[in-house]
């Protein structure tokens, strides 16, 4: 068997190398923490500290083809993706933030031709104007048309299919304007 000597040198420098290394690390990550000029979330949400509230409007529905429950189920879906994803207090009016639109949209129509000149696939494309107002930096605000579509098969009827693709375009607009709203990359 063979027995090294170890020094009381090397047994204190690997612990104080240890410590002072993990010390440096805690320090560089609250400093990479801290910079930026708003405050961030893990929903990527970029929103100013001034911003304590928001108020998202009724969307009603100018689509003449629109089903009668898509501007409740769309303005819901929409408050509640704000309040879950940040910390702003939802207000019926005068938020610091402020959402208004209406669904101007709503529309299928083939798009997969085939030989035949029969539709293979429909297409059902929803869209939404948007007038996002931020109160407390204008330039950030914005006025802009949002527009999504799913397709399906055209041997489907649209009312078989509707309500899951109207959730599912629904989803994707209220992602597209929570993005260019709040999501500053």
């Amino acid at each position: 068997m063979e027995y090294r000597v170890v020094s009381s040198e090397n047994l204190v420098c690997v612990p104080f190398r240890w410590l002072r290394l993990s010390f440096l690390i805690s320090i560089f990550s609250i400093l990479i923490s801290q910079t930026g000029c708003g405050v961030y979330s893990f929903t990527g949400a970029s929103i100013s500290p001034e911003v304590k509230s928001v108020s998202i409007d009724f969307f009603p529905s100018y689509a003449p083809l629109a089903p009668a429950n898509m501007p409740q189920t769309f303005t819901e879906s929409l408050r509640s993706l704000f309040v879950s994803r940040t910390n702003l207090d939802l207000l019926n009016k005068n938020g610091d933030i402020r959402f208004e639109g209406y669904i101007s949209n709503y529309q299928t129509r083939p798009v997969a031709i085939q030989g035949n000149e029969t539709a293979a696939k429909n297409r059902l494309t929803i869209n939404v104007n948007v007038t996002y107002t931020n109160t407390k930096d204008d330039t950030k605000s914005f006025e802009k048309t949002f527009s999504r579509f799913a397709d399906f098969d055209a041997n489907q009827s649209v009312t078989d299919v509707e309500q899951g693709l109207i959730e599912e375009i629904n989803e994707l607009l209220i992602l597209d304007i929570f993005n260019e709203a709040v999501v500053n990359w």
